[in-house]
């Protein structure tokens, strides 16, 4: 797999996929796709229709090929690349037997450098070109983050986590200089890069690794800075929202004390989200935040599952995410195949009849790309490749194994070959990974 940087327009011949205003599927057979001097989509569609408008180009012919959309991760631990398999009861066992030993390395900017420069050639080789990523509780892991996605010319969104009680020494806060620290970050980083692709996001590692005092703090940033993003964690494991519960008994529920201290917004997106009632997912819809589905991860820790039918009628936006290393795979292949056999197993809650929703190859692709861009509000700008979107996009191979090439050989819809894509695929599919830089 290659990482191809733009030169001024360039024209690409192959099948085309993207998604229309309405989250539908488009799909060229033969299509072209034409990006401009900035890197930018200025056309997409049947190579037939444009071919005599561009002709001056000379386009890169790729048969048999697909060009779709970057894919777009909405949670992801970078400093977890070391812990991904590590046997565990649960989520805090987890955290207290690997991810918290691990995370007190990144006090080292030479350690964090390594793991950074590691992860973004990890996640560009398994094609995704956006992602919000958790940093530790460290400044020089941060830094290192945001050098490194920069000289790959990737967008990158992270933050400082912030966590100034019940968390080990070595990973904990002190309250003022975690604040003071984080809106350095956001004031040196938010916002810039080389194409302004970099974006910072207020981190609390998830409530009750927050005193009051950090979350009135962070909730005053969020306030001051609503152009930056939030992350977070909530609802993930019953051991964790009963704790929640005893730190905060006079929240309605756990979501609502992010809401109480001014985190719960646009632009805020709260990974996992999987014991939700309904008065959870009205409040995310009134706030305009969004959920990062994380299959793998919650497969393998064993903390539910995401009831998609209830999320889709109750209109709270989401969309996937590998959330390494408890998630299992950098790879959307395998997050979207877990996510399809949650979605037909989801109840809608314990006191309800079981209902389930069988999520569409076509869904499961837009929600790891424009869908997920969308619950990032940066719909139109990546996850797309309608005109004037970032020109972040991978090239495929449907023949990358034996047996790929047989099932997609046999493919008779488009559904039918994205399906195989996804059941059959993993890094070996994706040929190609372009992101778009100036």
């Amino acid at each position: 797999m290659n990482t191809l940087p733009f030169h001024p327009i360039r024209a690409y011949r192959a099948s085309l996929l993207r998604f229309d205003d309405a989250g539908r599927a488009v799909f060229d057979t033969d299509g072209l796709l034409v990006v401009d001097s900035a890197g930018k989509v200025a056309a997409a569609g049947d190579y037939a229709s444009l071919k005599a408008q561009f002709a001056h180009l000379p386009a890169q012919h790729f048969p048999g090929r697909i060009i779709a959309p970057g894919f777009v991760d909405l949670h992801v631990h970078y400093p977890q690349i070391d812990v991904i398999g590590s046997p565990a009861d649960g989520l805090l066992p987890w955290l207290e037997n690997y991810t918290f030993p691990e995370e007190k390395r990144y006090v080292a900017g030479e350690y964090s450098a390594r793991a950074a420069t590691f992860f973004i050639a990890e996640l560009l080789r398994n094609g995704v070109t956006t992602a919000l990523t958790f940093a530790t509780s460290h400044v020089a892991s941060v830094n290192a983050m945001f050098e490194a996605a920069d000289t790959a010319g990737l967008r990158i969104i992270t933050g400082k986590c912030l966590q100034d009680r019940n968390c080990p020494e070595g990973v904990r806060d002190e309250t003022e200089s975690s604040l003071i620290d984080t809106e350095s970050l956001i004031q040196r980083w938010h916002g810039k890069g080389s194409r302004g692709q970099l974006g910072y996001a207020i981190t609390p590692r998830f409530a009750p690794a927050c005193s009051d005092a950090q979350m009135r703090g962070m909730g005053a940033l969020a306030a001051k800075y609503p152009d930056a993003w939030i992350q977070s964690h909530v609802s993930e494991n019953v051991d964790e929202i009963a704790w929640a519960k005893e730190l905060y008994p006079e929240d309605a529920s756990y979501v609502s004390v992010y809401d109480r201290f001014g985190l719960l917004r646009e632009k805020s997106i709260y990974a996992h989200c999987i014991h939700f009632d309904d008065a959870d997912r009205a409040l995310m819809k009134a706030r305009s935040a969004a959920a990062a589905v994380c299959p793998t991860s919650n497969l393998f820790l064993g903390s539910g599952n995401f009831d998609f039918a209830a999320a889709q009628s109750g209109g709270m936006a989401h969309g996937l995410a590998s959330d390494v290393g408890g998630g299992t795979s950098f790879s959307p292949f395998k997050t979207m195949l877990a996510a399809h056999y949650v979605s037909r197993s989801t109840s809608r809650s314990h006191s309800q009849a079981k209902q389930a929703v069988t999520l569409s190859p076509e869904q499961l692709w837009w929600l790891h790309t424009a869908g997920a861009a969308k619950a990032l509000a940066l719909e139109g700008v990546v996850g797309n490749l309608q005109i004037g979107c970032d020109a972040d996009f991978v090239i495929l191979n449907p023949q990358a194994t034996p047996l790929l090439a047989r099932r997609t050989a046999r493919a008779e819809s488009l559904a039918e070959m994205l399906f195989a894509l996804i059941v059959l695929g993993d890094d070996r599919l994706i040929e190609q990974t372009h992101v778009a830089s100036s």
